[in-house]
């Protein structure tokens, strides 16, 4: 026994002996792991990976949103596909900008980036493992992961892999997702989990793969030569994104996770944070792009829409094929046709264009970024105004330019002629004809194919207006997308609707001219090549700037939320309620939005002068009195008004003399002084009405108040005196300027009464409340602003008086038009009306569906027509004054 004691002895001693060298060799550590990588201590110099990733741009918002994260938890990132390349940037980049980075990755390996002597120890800690308990370390096992989290490491994690199912299935291997869980509810300190996505090509994922997909991986999964290739070849096209963290504490503590077993709760956050990075994605590149024999069989193979042309076959006593064939054919028709080969290429086209034609762009870049937030949730719906051909191009511009995939665009059929209809087609238009009526079938495939572009979850575009406004200020809305849009969302064709509200101005429109001849008379010049051709012309002129800033989105399931009415049971009725009153909603949102510009300011200035002469004086005395109304509403004035009102405002005067809009009283003279005297050219009103139009939303509640209190004759009133007239107005004028109707009448006065005591118009009594004096000053700014509506007045009096003469269904409604327009000619050259922006086709178009929706059909209404009448007549006397 001696022998075996003392041969016993020395290998307990000799296994003590190496026990303490290993431990010491480990620095008396367990925790050697491939999965962490040591940073500037690796094989590889970390100058090669700052060179590669140094030009790849990061939001500065997005980054400093995660500056002060380590102090509130530990940070875990998120991606949906492993990668040790995008560990690396992160982990270069982050640590660079002194924000919390990655050490740790979750089921990855660093080991040929390791330093030899690192390398060393983690062969060392796998043998020692071997030989003790003949299996290899695991870091989940050891809890290696919570140690390191307990020290504050941030680590990096991935969804999908391609060996992860054999892994947690087969190997049964722990779930890393279920590991953080089983982490947060042994620790008070958050797990901060932070989706983030390195998007490598901008080009949207198609349902097909190239052969370059296979070999390279595709644009949803590329492979590490094509990650490689593109931080070479074009890293400034890579995008970065990074969204909200997500406290684990807290999404254990929801009430439908807190009590659901914990396979289910990693089960849970693993759909959530698919969900988010999918949408990160797709923010940038848009949904999947299937072909449009794809999209032709996906809409036609639909259940109800396959019933539906069973129905119509047999009611028009057709074949179902030729039903079927006739459905494909309108699919072509409409469909849009995405390419971003053309795209590209076009992209070039307009960057050259608007270089050339004018001066600057002026862009709300925190609207555009919200648009790239919000198309996370749902499809966003961008709904603009329309005052040119050049409104889809520049906002579908500045979508791209700003890394987002362009939206598709409803746009009219008279677009869709060659050349131009194509290149439309491939930026994202799709094309609706003017009216559905008498095409159910028609109707139904549209609505169809709208539903399916929501259900994919592409963005869109579409004008409230309808078309393209040849007045200045907005139409009244347009309904019929906007109710298709509605009734996807209520077929569940997607869970919200986003609308973006935008409004496109310009210093000077470039259809001035042909809006002009429309606005007189002319008739709509059709657009086709020739037009096209013509368009070169444009690119010798400069047109100033544009201005582009977008409304707080509103989510159409929030809006449903706030009325109570639509909460219901909605049928057809409320519906169409639904409709109009969103429709007002975007129309308000926009003027809301309106930048104003030194253009608008003076054209007003300008024609609300008395009798059309004016000095410069009196001039600036009237647009001081605008420009005071516009600060009060807190509209926004382009950049030219904030930094040098002064300067932007002669400029746009000295400009209208030489457009000889306006000419000098004495042509003589050399210098534009305060006492210079101007008169306006009569054929040059209309154009300059245009530009005071765009401005004209923020004047009108204060013009309505104006002429309100005017019409008392009483310099001592009460807001309750202006009751009657400002709601007569504003139901008078409803085809004219929208209302927002979440405002009483009284609450709009009650804003303006303010907005005059600021400036001294008006003061308040000293012993009555609600009772004001109008001072002798005041009375002049009173008709400055009540003088707007002077053109309305005389071109609704013009209408009125058509109906006086004829009977009802005299002329059908393009012949009543050309005789109003005939009448008016007539008055005007008489001086019966006076201006001559009054002779406007569109106020006619107004004019007489207010009078048709308010009974007044034909010269048998005689006493509505007196009624109407001799208002009409009262407030030209009024504003005559």
């Amino acid at each position: 026994m001696k022998p075996f004691s003392i041969f016993s002895g020395m290998a307990h001693s000799l296994k003590q002996f190496y026990r303490n060298k290993i431990t010491t060799i480990l620095n008396n550590s367990s925790g050697y792991f491939a999965c962490f990588y040591p940073g500037n201590k690796g094989i590889i110099s970390p100058f090669l990976f700052n060179r590669l990733f140094s030009r790849i741009g990061l939001d500065k918002k997005k980054v400093a949103n995660l500056s002060d994260l380590n102090k509130t938890g530990t940070v875990i990132y998120v991606s949906k596909y492993k990668s040790i390349i995008d560990f690396l940037f992160y982990r270069t980049i982050f640590e660079k900008n002194a924000l919390p980075y990655p050490e740790i990755i979750f089921d990855g390996s660093f080991f040929f980036l390791m330093p030899v002597k690192r390398l060393f120890k983690i062969l060392l800690t796998q043998l020692d493992s071997v030989f003790r308990t003949f299996s290899f370390k695991d870091p989940y096992v050891s809890g290696y992961f919570f140690d390191e989290f307990a020290k504050g490491r941030s680590g990096f994690i991935h969804l999908v892999e391609s060996k992860s199912f054999y892994k947690r299935f087969i190997r049964s291997k722990p779930s890393p997702l279920l590991h953080l869980i089983h982490f947060q509810k042994n620790n008070d300190r958050p797990l901060l989990l932070v989706p983030q996505t390195i998007v490598y090509s901008l080009k949207p994922i198609r349902s097909t793969s190239s052969l370059f997909d296979i070999l390279l991986g595709s644009n949803e999964k590329p492979g590490r030569l094509k990650r490689l290739a593109a931080m070479f070849q074009k890293p400034e096209k890579i995008c970065v994104e990074i969204s909200e963290p997500i406290n684990l504490k807290e999404f254990l503590e929801r009430p439908d996770i807190r009590d659901i077993d914990e396979d289910f709760q990693a089960y849970s956050l693993r759909i959530h944070l698919m969900d988010l990075l999918n949408r990160q994605k797709r923010s940038f590149t848009g949904p999947v792009l299937k072909t449009r024999a794809e999209i032709t069989e996906d809409i036609l193979t639909q259940k109800s829409l396959q019933e539906f042309m069973k129905v119509h076959s047999e009611q028009n006593n057709k074949a179902l094929m030729t039903t079927h064939k006739k459905a494909a054919s309108y699919i072509k028709e409409i469909a849009a046709s995405y390419n971003l080969p053309v795209i590209y290429i076009f992209e070039k086209v307009l960057t050259w264009a608007f270089n050339n034609i004018f001066e600057g762009v002026v862009v709300d870049q925190d609207g555009l970024d919200r648009i790239r937030e919000e198309s996370k949730k749902a499809p966003v719906i961008l709904a603009p105004c329309h005052k040119s051909h050049l409104d889809y191009l520049l906002l579908s511009y500045l979508m791209f330019k700003n890394n987002m995939p362009c939206p598709h665009i409803a746009a009219g059929k008279n677009l869709s002629f060659w050349p131009l209809g194509p290149i439309f087609r491939s930026g994202g238009a799709f094309f609706l004809r003017r009216t559905f009526k008498g095409a159910p079938l028609y109707s139904r495939i549209f609505a169809a194919y709208v539903e399916k572009l929501l259900s994919e979850g592409f963005n869109m575009e579409f004008f409230i207006e309808g078309g393209r406004s040849r007045t200045g200020k907005l139409l009244s809305p347009k309904l019929g997308f906007l109710s298709m849009l509605i009734k996807a969302h209520r077929n569940q064709s997607c869970e919200d609707l986003i609308f973006i509200p935008a409004y496109v101005g310009y210093d000077r429109v470039l259809e001035e001219d042909a809006y002009l001849h429309e606005i007189e008379g002319g008739k709509k010049e059709s657009e086709n090549i020739s037009q096209l051709i013509k368009a070169r012309k444009f690119l010798k002129k400069k047109y100033g700037k544009v201005y582009i800033k977008f409304h707080e989105p509103i989510s159409l399931n929030s809006y449903l939320r706030e009325k109570d009415e639509f909460q219901r049971f909605m049928g057809e009725d409320q519906h169409k309620k639904l409709c109009r009153s969103m429709g007002y909603k975007l129309i308000n949102a926009i003027n809301n939005t309106t930048i104003i510009t030194p253009h608008g300011i003076i054209a007003s200035g300008i024609l609300n002068a008395p009798a059309g002469r004016f000095s410069k004086k009196e001039l600036m005395i009237r647009v001081s009195a605008y420009m005071n109304m516009l600060t009060f509403c807190k509209a926004e004035l382009a950049d030219t008004l904030t930094m040098d009102p002064d300067r932007a405002l002669d400029r746009v005067l000295q400009n209208f003399v030489s457009r000889k809009f306006i000419e000098l009283a004495d042509d003589e003279e050399d210098e534009i002084t305060e006492n210079t005297r101007f008169f306006v050219k009569d054929n040059k009103r209309p154009i300059l009405d245009y530009y005071k139009n765009n401005a004209i939303a923020f004047f009108i509640p204060a013009a309505y108040t104006a002429l309100a209190i005017l019409k008392t004759d009483r310099f001592q009133f009460s807001s309750t005196d202006l009751l009657k007239t400002y709601a007569f107005l504003q139901d008078f004028f409803i085809d004219e300027f929208s209302f927002d109707d979440e405002k009483s009448c009284s609450e709009h006065i009650a804003h303006s009464i303010k907005a005059f005591m600021e400036k001294g118009v008006v003061v308040p009594h000293p012993d009555f409340p609600d009772t004001f004096n109008l001072t002798s000053e005041g009375f002049r700014q009173l008709r400055s602003f009540s003088v707007f509506l002077k053109p309305f007045m005389e071109s609704y009096k013009v209408a009125l008086l058509y109906f006086e003469k004829y009977p009802a269904g005299k002329h059908d409604a393009k012949e009543r038009i050309k005789k109003i327009q005939a009448k008016g000619l007539k008055m005007y050259k008489r001086q019966d009306i006076l201006l001559k922006e009054s002779l406007s086709k569109i106020n006619y178009i107004n004019a007489s569906s207010f009078f048709m929706n308010n009974g007044i059909n034909g010269s048998e209404d005689t006493d509505a027509i007196e009624k109407h009448k001799k208002i009409i007549e009262d407030f030209l006397a009024i504003l005559s004054v």
